[in-house]
């Protein structure tokens, strides 16, 4: 499976109003310059993510955005299912219908397992473990 565009944007979004969850909000326009995403596109992905309440807005001349959940809580497997159109990794493993084979196809529970085994590793990780990897990346260790 290919993920799309805008679940890996959305990941860098999310991480990166985790690196600077305690600044308090941030502007799109510092996470577009920050993470090489054009403003509108964030604009684009943040509704969603608002609306599930991933991220919260705040309003004034101190607003911007910020995370509504602390990073120990938002997973990435959360992000990705929110923004991604399906989780599988054939037509067939969503809607059966799609293919007469569907009833007694081998491999379409293997494609049904694998998808399942991708998600739950994504579900297992938060943000906080992202902030986690990069800070050791960093160090060098």
């Amino acid at each position: 499976m290919k993920l799309s565009t805008k679940s890996r944007y959305g990941t860098r979004l999310m991480l990166d109003m985790a690196q600077h969850y305690h600044d308090g909000p941030i502007h799109l326009a510092n996470v577009a310059k920050r993470q090489g995403i054009s403003v509108k596109y964030l604009e684009q992905i943040i509704i969603p993510l608002k609306k599930a309440n991933y991220i919260r807005s705040v309003r004034g001349p101190k607003g911007g955005h910020t995370l509504a959940r602390p990073p120990e809580e938002i997973t990435v497997g959360g992000i990705v299912a929110l923004l991604e159109d399906s989780a599988s990794l054939a037509a067939c493993s969503d809607n059966p219908m799609i293919c007469e084979r569907s009833p007694v196809c081998p491999t379409r529970s293997i494609w049904q397992e694998a998808a399942q085994a991708m998600f739950d590793k994504l579900q297992s990780i938060t943000l906080a473990d992202l902030l986690s990897r990069t800070k050791i990346k960093a160090s060098g260790a």
